[in-house]
């Protein structure tokens, strides 16, 4: 049986719906959960779950939560008995296969950083969120992890993407794009420009440029861009699908919906990171965790290692 450390104080509707998604992800008999946070409130909210298999529901006390206004770096300092610190150590240690938070991203980032470290060749982390199409899914590419990036970076998020697409989705050889303001290779800013050169000169399906028109369109399979960039362009999706959710068909609101894919893999860092959404409902925990699953199951950090180091990125 593989264990998931998940964050249960992370997210907006902390404890109680992160407790229901992950005793309902358990439904897997080869998955348990680690509930980790002030072992009274978590016990209070796994109580109402009579039916619950305690054999693979355990409660690891954490008596401190970071909260959305602290800095984290300063919160992680100050607090270490935090729950995203000891849900990551757990992983660290081999007590947990996965680590699924849905709490503060930036803590979930550090602490997965300081508990794990980096792979070999990757200089910094990439959360991979899922963009759902009519035919299959693309991957956008950092989506909040890393702020600043230089052109190297974005090379390496378009070889970590690629190996994601491959795995997670089955598509044997991804195209990669480089999100810009243009199509041509001189538009955009100093980064992007660089970036296109060294990803031009690379051994990737590199397509060229796309522009945020494209992102859905199924041009590009990895697009790729700096985490500023790319949170933006994120919360614009999600905020365009809320406001239209009345005008769209169940099938398709199904498809643009979150909590269908559950949460963004955190990628470079060595050990299996989801993080989800701050909104995360119970369906999307039961979706992240499920993925945690899945990630550890089919040895997906050994798996980017392995084409990392078969690829030129730096």
């Amino acid at each position: 049986m593989l264990w998931i450390a998940v964050d249960a104080m992370g997210g907006d509707f902390a404890p109680r719906l992160v407790v229901d998604g992950a005793i309902a992800a358990t439904r897997n008999p080869d998955l348990g959960v680690a509930l980790v946070g002030p072992a009274d409130l978590v016990e209070a909210e796994v109580a109402r779950h009579g039916d619950a298999d305690r054999t693979r529901v355990r409660i690891v006390d954490a008596p401190e939560v970071v909260t959305m206004e602290e800095s984290p770096s300063a919160a992680l300092r100050r607090k270490s008995g935090a729950s995203i610190r000891v849900a990551a150590d757990m992983v660290a240690t081999g007590d947990a296969a996965a680590l699924f938070s849905a709490g503060h991203t930036g803590a979930t980032v550090m602490a997965a950083h300081a508990a794990f470290g980096m792979l070999p060749g990757v200089d910094r982390p990439a959360l991979a969120a899922t963009i759902p199409r009519p035919q299959r899914p693309a991957i956008l590419l950092d989506v909040g992890a890393s702020v600043e990036c230089r052109p190297p970076h974005l090379v390496q998020f378009a070889v970590m993407g690629g190996v994601y697409a491959r795995v997670a989705f089955g598509i044997e050889a991804p195209r990669v794009g480089l999100l810009s303001i243009g199509e041509e290779a001189t538009k955009g800013n100093e980064l992007t420009r660089e970036a296109h050169r060294l990803l031009k000169a690379s051994t990737l399906s590199f397509i060229g440029n796309v522009e945020a028109r494209d992102v859905y369109s199924g041009k590009a399979d990895v697009i790729v861009c700096d985490g500023f960039t790319g949170n933006v362009a994120l919360k614009v999706s999600e905020g365009l699908v809320e406001v239209l959710a009345d005008f769209l068909t169940e099938d398709f609101r199904r498809r643009v919906d979150y909590s269908e894919y559950g949460g963004a893999p955190l990628l470079g860092v060595a050990g299996v990171t989801i993080v989800g959404h701050g909104r995360s409902s119970a369906k999307a925990v039961r979706n992240a965790v499920a993925m945690a699953y899945r990630f550890a199951a089919d040895r997906f950090i050994h798996r980017v290692e392995q084409h990392i180091a078969a690829a030129t990125i730096h």
